[in-house]
């Protein structure tokens, strides 16, 4: 067996609820096999299962255990805790990393990290060499990173590590889906939790913005009843503040609790104190931190967490109701120590309609940066991400805008496969759109500046909306400049929240370091517009003409206020925007269109648009550089020849009787040509309606050569252009089978093919002397008469005119001789002369 040089330490730990768990999780892992560890709140779970597989056989002398936490805080604590139980300081056997400082050494074998520095290590070292076993702490907290590196990990251990041993850690019976996931066994741990008085108000809070009174009430209350310090929970920092404030005359420590604080301030939270506390945290003090003394917990029985807008595709956090689990983990807090009150500010009627677990992460959050990751593990380990064995898969409308995105970055190729880009943008580790911003930068000074930019874009604005007595609250300019400004060290900014600047500027300096930038550059704001446009290709604006509204290039709209110094720009790139009834620009810098930056430009197509004039009936030309929805630049150009003729054979085919000349010559002709292709030769050419649509091009193209406008369409001679169709043998054939106009004894009316059937209609006399009906098409088509009065009203309809003379025309002679005596109207006009012609 090998054992650790401080093995004495580790055999002395205490003896703590998870202790006689230890034992089967040992033999466990021992056969080979994955673990699931669950234990209560407080069961010693986090701290002492590393400590005690430091003595396990199948772990190598020099391998490392690494323990996987969700905060930065947690992450610190856990590390303080196990190097405290054996005696050493931190940064020895014992050693930590996050993102914001690390105790490591050659002597350190248990490190405990983040779930992102996890994910990070995995894709730029993914056989984790000398590692011996991970264990994933809190699972039941189901964040994206960590859902995405426990997948990693058990692909890692099942193609080419299956002597990495995996263990998920969970405080929820929640945890126990992850044995089948992990094919592990479980193991249960009872916990020694100290009695708990839970306590409901009788009514729930009426609106979100009474919610840090509330909680403040309630801690004064039990602050002078109830003995012990207070951890009060809030949604975020901005209701830690209002609650502060309102308890600033209470005699005790009021310390805050988040993940904005700075190391110090946040350890100090972790150190027992002497006077009484009152700690108000959000829930970066749910799981993994012991604060010690607390014996009431007040909890206002809400969370923020990030959800996917699918309206503006953009990701903000909501404020919304914990769920069950969540409520039972807070209150376990008052517990730990001793017995415990837990303050609900909800009524049990509400409770019992709450979730009973929190929705994992990767079901309603931005999954950009987990699909970038997947497909860098693509390109390592060949495992498609659909293939990834994750609890619960990625919704597929959320996963494909996110690889949308990461395509519009230059992250993924058309195939959704990493490219070299992409490759740099996770190595980075930040988020898509921030690295894809530092990648884009080549100069020390935009380097610099992309760092400043990044950093100011994950912490709060330093710039914040305030209230001036008898006004309205004074928003700060949307100028992006005005930032960069304060983080180079303009101090001269009295409204600037200086512990948020301290921030940027230390996280700022990390990005440089991961940049590779040593010496102290200054930075350019000019350089600004084109590293976010890099960043937010999508969120490129462009005026719609009113000062402080814009058109979104990924879509959508959103707006300035009418006074910003910015509303006026025509293009912006928007780096910040927030999501009320309309979508509002909160940090942006403007883009000069005449010099747009390279990394935009690369996104963007150009191309010449013809469109036809509704108004003029004229073909247009515009050269177009679009980016997503918007037009950069447009300007006229002239019309390219075979531009114009596709687009007016387009408008033709959709309205062919409208755009071409069919007067009643043209019409009669294609009638006739039907006709004759029905009753005489069916290789005739086809002059339907359709297929004179269809075959536009082989007809009427030629005589377009030129034209531009619809009016010349107009003035084509269509009758010519469909006779040119047939040969002079066919057009003859159609001329004597089926001609134009009858020759009768009295005159030559014109046949009309438009009818149901070939109609004649002339004055009665023209037929005078017709002892027959003449048929057309070779006899195989009859004809039919309209016969007339004198003033050129219909009288009569025959198909028969032997037998209309015979039986009708009787009664229509008795009344056109009563009505026009002076015309000729013989008893049998099969006999009878008609009229002489007028010459």
């Amino acid at each position: 067996m090998n054992r650790p040089a401080n093995c004495a330490n580790v055999m002395s730990l205490p003896n703590l609820p998870v202790t006689a768990a230890l034992p089967a999780l040992q033999e466990s892992l021992a056969a080979g096999r994955n673990a699931v560890l669950v234990a209560p709140p407080g069961a010693g779970k986090t701290t002492l299962a590393p400590l005690h597989l430091l003595q396990a056989p199948w772990r190598r002398k020099e391998d490392r255990l690494i323990v996987v936490e969700p905060r930065r805080v947690a992450v610190r604590a856990a590390a303080h805790r196990m190097a405290n139980l054996i005696g050493e300081e931190t940064g020895r056997t014992i050693g930590y990393r996050t993102r914001t400082d690390s105790a490591t050494s050659a002597e350190t074998r248990i490190e405990v990290v983040t779930e992102g520095l996890l994910l990070r290590r995995l894709l730029t070292d993914p056989l984790l060499e000398g590692t011996a076993a991970i264990l994933f702490d809190e699972v039941h907290e189901r964040s994206l990173d960590l859902d995405t590196a426990l997948a990693f990990a058990l692909d890692l251990q099942r193609n080419l590590r299956p002597e990495l041993r995996l263990v998920a850690m969970s405080a929820t019976t929640d945890g126990r889906a992850f044995a089948g996931l992990l094919d592990g066994d479980l193991v249960e741990s009872e916990g020694r939790q100290y009695p708990i008085d839970i306590r409901h108000t009788k009514r729930d809070i009426a609106s979100l913005r009474e919610l840090p009174d509330a909680v403040a009430r309630t801690i004064r209350e039990a602050f002078y009843t109830e003995q012990g310090d207070i951890l009060a929970f809030l949604p975020g920092l901005a209701e830690i503040r209002r609650a502060q404030n309102a308890l600033s005359d209470i005699p005790a420590l009021i310390l805050p609790l988040h993940g904005e604080l700075p190391t110090a301030e946040q350890d100090r939270v972790l150190r027992p104190a002497e006077q009484r506390k009152i700690v108000l945290a959000t829930p970066i003090a749910e799981t993994s931190l012991t604060v010690p003394g607390v014996r009431i917990v007040v909890d206002c029985g809400f969370r923020r967490s990030p959800r996917l807008d699918p309206g503006s595709g953009l990701s903000r956090l909501e404020t919304l109701r914990i769920s069950r689990a969540t409520a039972t983990q807070r209150a376990g807090r008052a517990g730990r120590e001793a017995p415990g009150i837990a303050l609900r500010l909800w009524t049990e009627a509400t409770g019992r309609a709450m979730p009973l677990q929190d929705a994992p992460e990767i079901l309603n959050s931005d999954l950009g940066g987990h699909c970038l990751d997947a497909a860098a593990w693509f390109a390592i380990m060949g495992t498609e991400p659909q293939d990834l064995p994750l609890l619960d898969a990625s919704p597929n409308g959320a996963s494909q805008a996110a690889r949308a995105l990461l395509h519009d970055l230059g992250a993924l190729d058309e195939q959704a496969r990493i490219t070299e880009l992409g490759q740099n943008m996770a190595r980075l580790g930040a988020q898509p759109r921030l690295s894809a911003m530092l990648c884009a930068a080549q100069t020390p000074a935009e380097q610099a500046t992309a760092a400043a930019l990044a950093a100011l874009l994950e912490e709060r604005d330093p710039l914040r909306p305030r209230p001036v007595p008898g006004q309205r609250t004074i928003t700060p300019p949307a100028d992006i400049a005005a930032r960069l400004a304060l983080i180079s060290g303009d101090d001269h900014a009295p409204h600037a929240d200086r512990a948020s600047l301290a921030r940027i500027r230390q996280s700022a300096q990390r990005y440089q370091r991961r940049l590779g930038l040593k010496e102290r550059a200054s930075l350019d704001p000019q350089a600004a517009a084109s590293l976010l446009a890099a960043a937010f290709p999508d969120r490129i604006a462009q005026s719609r003409g009113e000062p402080g509204r814009y058109r979104l290039s990924g879509g959508g709209s959103a707006r300035l206020g009418a006074t910003d110094p910015l509303a006026r720009q025509n293009l912006v790139v928007a780096a910040n925007l927030h999501v009320r009834t309309a979508t509002e620009i909160c940090l942006a810098a403007p883009l000069d269109p005449e010099n747009l930056p390279q990394t935009l430009l690369n996104r963007t197509t150009e191309q010449v648009e013809t469109s036809l004039d509704p108004a003029t009936g004229s073909i247009i030309a515009r050269k177009r550089l679009r980016l997503g929805a918007l037009v950069l630049r447009d300007r006229s150009v002239t019309v390219a020849p075979d531009e114009a003729g596709n687009l007016l054979l387009a408008q033709i085919r959709t309205d062919l009787a409208n755009t071409l000349d069919w007067r009643d010559a043209a019409r009669q002709f294609q009638a006739r040509a039907l006709l004759a292709r029905q009753h005489l030769d069916g290789t005739l050419p086809d002059l339907s309606d359709e297929t004179l649509a269809t075959t536009l091009e082989e007809w009427l193209e030629p005589y377009l050569a030129g034209l531009t406008k619809l009016s010349q369409v107009k003035a084509l001679d269509l009758l010519a252009i469909l006779r040119a169709r047939f040969d002079y043998a066919a057009l003859s054939q159609i001329d004597k089978e089926l001609p134009a106009a009858l020759a009768l004894p009295g005159a030559s009316p014109a046949i009309d093919y438009l009818a149901a059937n070939p109609t004649i209609s002339a004055r009665a006399q023209a037929f005078y002397g017709l002892q027959e009906t003449p048929r057309l098409a070779q006899g195989r088509i009859p004809l039919q008469f309209a016969l007339l009065s004198p003033a050129g009203r219909p009288q009569a309809i025959t198909a028969d005119i032997a037998a209309f003379w015979r039986t009708g025309w009787a009664d229509m002679r008795r009344d056109m001789r009563g009505r026009y005596p002076k015309h000729d109207w013989p008893e049998n006009p099969a006999l009878a002369k008609p009229p002489e012609r007028r010459r």
